[in-house]
This record gives structure tokens, C-alpha cells and sequence, in this order.
């Protein structure tokens, strides 16, 4: 029910807001860009207000904990700062150096006041050194969402089989129910976006979207990796990981600028060795169908070597794909 309401917002807030997005954030082609042709961007607004919206009467209806739902006005207040960032951007760029700042000021506020009891390995390190790892693993994550938001429907298909599963992970009691809803509002918001940003795109999320809805994400897989299943919390968004760090890291190595836009990702490799925008993100989400299904056995089994297992089978099917990508499709 409540993603289907944040699938109906959105796409009314998608229709409603499309004619002043082309007027006042339009996103100009560039060397850079996978698109031709001017683009309106600004989509994640209907994104985020519909998921939120669609969220508030169940949270208003049902008998909810009352730090559940403070956990989630902390969200709701980071994700409109870290959109505003991302609003400023999309229209005037910002210097790297502040929006990292703006962005660890977010993603610190989440940590320290909607999650502070959440401890991942309360045996092996100091509160402080994980809180530390968590604020530089969330600030990561929230930029890697942001990079890998450089095709249509690419944002589509690799956060809406992962909200999917944290809101079957929440109907199942894996995670608390209000994480749960909140997943089915993001898997719900990003649905109803989705027909305006199917190849070819007539509207863009922005950075007023990809950089919340990657801090939400991060938000959901952190709880989810606090019941324990930390194999289950990194499979599921395993392509978006691997993708954007080993490109971050290659790209050091080669002594770039890493801050500036590219087109060196796995993906945006893909489209230039001959797949096609719809060759590609089929891809990415039968990809992420199957780490959904292979992070569910982790959950069904959380025996040690089936961890493992599990996360050894999801590497190697994200390494096939990203050397596909990277070499071209099969010549016959």
C-alpha cells in the first residue's frame, strides 16, 4: 500500500513539476553526458515527496515507537538539507571541497541522531573507530549513487530491487517495520519516476535526487547490517559498489582529478563498446534481482561459510558483468 501510494505521488508530482523543471534546471549535453538532446532534471523531488508523503499517514495511523519515528524526522530533515545541496548544484555547481562537507554534515546527523544505538561490531572496534568508518562508508555511498546516476533508468534499476528487498525484509521481520515502510516508500517513489526517465528520458533525477536517495539507501542498509546480516547489507547494492569504487581507484592510480565528471565507469563503458542504454540496465537489474535472491539465502542462512558463500557467488556475478561491460557484447 504505501509504495503504491508513493508510486502514484510521485509520478503526479513528476507531471506537475516537469514544465517549471524545463524551464529552471534544464541539464545541457556535454562531453560527458549519455543524453543529446536538453534534459529537465530535478526528478528526485518527486521522488523524495512522494515516498515521504506516502510514508506520513501510516506513521500518523499506526501505534509506531517513538524513536522510530524520530529516526525518521531525522531522515526526512537530511534528506531536504542534502537536497537542497544537490538543488545548488544541479544549478550553480558548488566547489567540491563544500559539497563534501555539506555531505559528511547529513550523513553525520543520520548516524549521530537517527541510528545512535546501532552498533556493527561492537567486538572488534571501538565505538569511536566505527562511527568513523560508518560516517566515511555513508558519505561514500551518497556520492557513488550520485556517480552511477549517469544513464537512464540506471538509478532505477539498481535501487528499486534493493528497496524492493529491504521492504520484503521488513514485511518478514528481518528489519523493524517502519525501516520497512520506509523502503517500500523509496522502491515506491523511484517506481512512479520511472516512466519519465525510461530511455529516452524526459526527466533526469538530479542531484536533487541521486544524492538523497543514496543517503536513504545507505540509511536502510546500515539497519539492516545492525540485525546482524552485514553479508546480506553489502550484496545487495554490490554492482553500485563495485562499479564506482574500482573506477574511484583506477582513476586515482592514473593521478585524475577525481572530483570532475568522466565517463570512465563500467557502465558508461558499455554504452561506447556497443551495448545499448536498454542492453545496459537490463542488465544491472537481472544483476540485482539475483544479489537480492543470493542476499535473501544469507538471510535465510546465517551460518558463517554461507556468508561467505554467499558473498563469493555475488562477486563473482558482478566481476562477469563489469568485464562484459568493459570488453563489449559477444560478437556471433
Amino acid at each position: 500500500m504505501i509504495c503504491a501510494a508513493a508510486a502514484v505521488l510521485a509520478a503526479v508530482l513528476c507531471v506537475v513539476l516537469r514544465p517549471l523543471l524545463l524551464r529552471y534546471a534544464l541539464a545541457r549535453p556535454n562531453a560527458r553526458s549519455s543524453h543529446t538532446i536538453p534534459t529537465p532534471q530535478g526528478g528526485g523531488i518527486a521522488v523524495l515527496a512522494g515516498a515521504f508523503v506516502a510514508l506520513g499517514l501510516p506513521l500518523w495511523l499506526a501505534p509506531v515507537d517513538s524513536e522510530a519515528a524520530r529516526a525518521v524526522l531525522v531522515l526526512a530533515l537530511a534528506v531536504a538539507g542534502l537536497g537542497i545541496v544537490g538543488a545548488w548544484d544541479d544549478i550553480r555547481p558548488l566547489p567540491a571541497s563544500v559539497r563534501l562537507v555539506l555531505q559528511a554534515a547529513c550523513v553525520g546527523f543520520v548516524l549521530f541522531r537517527a541510528a545512535p544505538e546501532l552498533r556493527l561490531f561492537p567486538e572488534f572496534l571501538p565505538l569511536s573507530v566505527e562511527r568513523a568508518l560508518a560516517l566515511l562508508a555513508g558519505v561514500w555511498f551518497v556520492n557513488l549513487v550520485n556517480f552511477m546516476d549517469g544513464l537512464d533508468w540506471i538509478t532505477v534499476a539498481g535501487m528499486v530491487p534493493v528497496a524492493a528487498a529491504l521492504a520484503l525484509a521488513g514485511m518478514m521481520g528481518t528489519i523493524d517495520p517502519v525501516t520497512g515502510w520506509l523502503a517500500a516508500a523509496l522502491c515506491g517513489g523511484l517506481l512512479g519516476f520511472a516512466p519519465f526517465n525510461r530511455p529516452v528520458a524526459r526527466l533526469f533525477l538530479g542531484d536533487v535526487g541521486s544524492l538523497p536517495i543514496g543517503l536513504l539507501t545507505a540509511y536502510l542498509l546500515y539497519r539492516l547490517a545492525g540485525t546482524g546480516a552485514f553479508a546480506a547489507a553489502v550484496i545487495l547494492p554490490l554492482y553500485h559498489i563495485a562499479d564506482s569504487t574500482i573506477t574511484l581507484l583506477r582513476r586515482l592510480a592514473r593521478g585524475e582529478k577525481v572530483w570532475e565528471a568522466h565517463r570512465s565507469h563500467f557502465y558508461q563503458q558499455a554504452t561506447t563498446n556497443g551495448f545499448s542504454v536498454m542492453g545496459v540496465v537490463g542488465r544491472v537489474a537481472l544483476l540485482n534481482l539475483a544479489l537480492a535472491a543470493i542476499a535473501g539465502v544469507s538471510l535465510a542462512w546465517p551460518a558463517l561459510p554461507v556468508q561467505f558463500a554467499c558473498l563469493a557467488v555475488g562477486t563473482v556475478l558482478t566481476g562477469l558483468l563489469l568485464h562484459r561491460f568493459a570488453t563489449g557484447p559477444r560478437r556471433g
